[in-house]
């Protein structure tokens, strides 16, 4: 869900206001999708945030630093070489489209000036960071061919060419009498018409405006008389208007975005939140919609849920084996019952015979192998009840050594679901690198210390400390703990080790912890939920156990449903 053009208006001149006249500090890229600007201006510095992710693409401030990628990629490496140092000159936007030039002035040899544009394409899917230069592209984020458009390709050293126009009206720099004949001149459902009448309007920006004039979406405009085209163009007035003084909003339901505007949405029915800037609305709604995702992140979970069901598929083989072991008892009746009958039988005469059981009397039918002889046949059944006999311990050796590998590749996978950043991502490839998992070498890391574990307070003032990996709990549990203090664990749950920093925990810090064990767990949406608790010097490691594995004695459990709203509760602390 993003802004359309009509909505970037006012983010533009909010943009324009705040970094013209500004230097370039510098440029860092978090993600395939995501660079930002850094902008100083007297007294004050700026992180301007371009994103080209397909879901909400959009350009604005920042009220803290992103994390970075350790190397930055080629297009950040262009952008620092031709921009940082510069001075912003212009921000603007390309008629009422979704497209944001930002000019920056740069002197070069000779004391000459030399403008180069940034030009962000926010369309979507189609979104891109375009570097202009006297009207030639220098390079791109996404360099299309010709293989991938046939109309339009962006590749440097070609010319910048604008996507196509529309033949559109701009309602801030157009009378609304032309805007009215347009609409009257369309003869189809009035919102269609709207939209085809008004430049960078949206589907939002379309039914608001009809809302206030107080028609239906459907109507026709030949249905439409002199009283409703009153209402129109008082409609369109009033929600100009709107935007040249914008209450940025966003209305949302059970926390999925449903639209962002410049301007209150009153037709929609949701949960409307209002904001002071575009820039606040734009970050707030990059965090609902959670569209940073740190590099690998998605790769890794791919490659853990498929080593997952390889190993599930690998125990429904073994067990199948293990029942087929078990029944190996079978072939030594049909060996003994074979052996002691053979006598009656002639060799490649037939392909089963049936006897009495020597053990119980009943009929018993062993088939034969016709290409054997008798005798060969029994040495066959009794070969097949010696191996199935040997191979019981083996086979359930290797379901218990599968099991604990899902056990394992579970909590990696509950790891990777909790990091959020390229540290935690980092850590994470450096154990399947180390299981075998990842085979690639170990890459050299710009990252000058090891991530934390989550640290909370409770409201007594004792410090509780989450691990997001396996290494975050190793180190957490071995290292950062000290004996007395507490340990927690979902009970035969996949989830985080929990420290509380104590060695006299109260019964309300105890209860909470126990609940912050839970949220960090599988578990999280379920009710009564066990939690091991123990003192960290009753918990050890096994000799060569896989990370995050540990075991533990004199432990107490505790029953726990995780209170509403706890996640309001769990402000981390930097």
């Amino acid at each position: 869900m993003n802004l359309d053009g009509f909505s970037m208006r006012p983010l533009t001149l909010e943009l324009e206001r705040a970094l013209v006249g500004g230097r370039v500090d510098k440029i860092t890229q978090q993600n395939k999708a995501n660079l930002t600007i850094t902008i100083r201006q007297p007294g004050r510095t700026f992180l301007l945030r371009l994103s080209t992710a397909p879901q909400n693409p959009s350009v604005h401030l920042l009220s803290k630093p992103p994390e970075n990628l350790p190397e930055p990629p080629t297009f950040c490496m262009v952008l620092r070489k031709n921009l940082e140092g510069g001075r912003v000159a212009a921000i603007r936007q390309h008629e009422l489209d979704r497209i944001i030039f930002i000019d920056t002035d740069s002197i070069v040899a000779g004391g000459r000036i030399q403008t180069l544009t940034l030009a962000a394409e926010l369309i979507g899917k189609y979104s891109n960071l375009i570097l202009i230069s006297d009207g030639q592209i220098v390079d791109a984020l996404k360099k299309i061919g010709t293989n991938s458009s046939r109309v339009r390709t962006v590749l440097p050293n070609q010319p910048y060419q604008l996507p196509p126009a529309q033949d559109k009206l701009d309602i801030f720099a157009t009378d609304v009498e032309k805007i009215l004949a347009r609409v009257k001149a369309d003869d189809s459902r009035l919102d269609k018409a709207i939209m085809n009448a008004c430049q960078g309007f949206g589907p939002q920006s379309v039914k608001e405006t009809i809302y206030l004039a107080g028609l239906p979406n459907d109507i026709k405009t030949s249905s439409l008389d002199a009283a409703d085209f009153d209402s129109l163009r008082g409609a369109l007035i009033e929600i100009r208007d709107a935007a040249q003084s914008p209450t940025p909003c966003m209305v949302s339901d059970a926390g999925k975005i449903l639209a962002l505007s410049a301007v209150k949405l009153n037709y929609l029915r949701g949960d409307m939140r209002t904001f002071e800037t575009l820039s606040e609305l734009l970050e707030t709604a990059d965090a609902v919609a959670g569209s940073y995702v740190p590099p690998d992140k998605e790769r890794f979970a791919k490659l853990v849920n498929n080593e997952l069901r390889r190993a599930t598929n690998k125990i429904a083989v073994l067990e199948q084996e293990l029942a087929a072991a078990e029944n190996a008892d079978d072939w030594r009746i049909r060996a003994d019952n074979l052996s002691t009958y053979r006598y009656q039988f002639k060799d490649h005469a037939d392909g089963a015979i049936t006897v009495d059981n020597i053990y119980d009397g009943q009929k018993i039918s062993i088939p034969l192998d016709r290409r054997l002889t008798i005798a060969a046949n029994v040495q066959a059944c009794y070969k097949k009840y010696d191996k199935l006999k040997r191979s019981t311990k083996f086979i359930a050796a290797q379901i218990a050594l599968c099991r604990e590998e899902i056990a394992y590749l579970e909590t990696i996978a509950h790891a990777l679901t909790a990091s959020t950043t390229i540290a935690d991502i980092d850590e994470i490839r450096t154990e399947l690198i180390a299981g075998g998992y990842l085979k690639e070498a170990r890459k050299k890391s710009a990252l000058s210390k090891k991530p934390q574990p989550l640290k909370f307070t409770a409201p007594d003032g004792t410090e509780i400390l989450v691990g997001k990996n396996n290494a975050q709990n190793d180190r957490l549990t071995f290292k950062l703990a000290a004996p007395d203090d507490l340990w927690l664990h979902t009970k035969d749950i996949t989830g985080s080790h929990v420290i509380v920093r104590s060695s006299a925990v109260s019964d309300e810090t105890l209860q909470l912890a126990a609940e912050i064990a839970v949220h960090f767990s599988k578990a999280r949406d379920s009710s009564k939920v066990p939690v091991d608790y123990v003192q960290c010097k009753f918990v050890k490691k096994p000799s060569g156990a896989k990370p995050g594995f540990v075991i533990f004695t004199n432990q107490r459990t505790l029953y726990v449903t995780p209170r509403e709203g706890l996640e309001n509760l769990l402000t981390e602390e930097v």
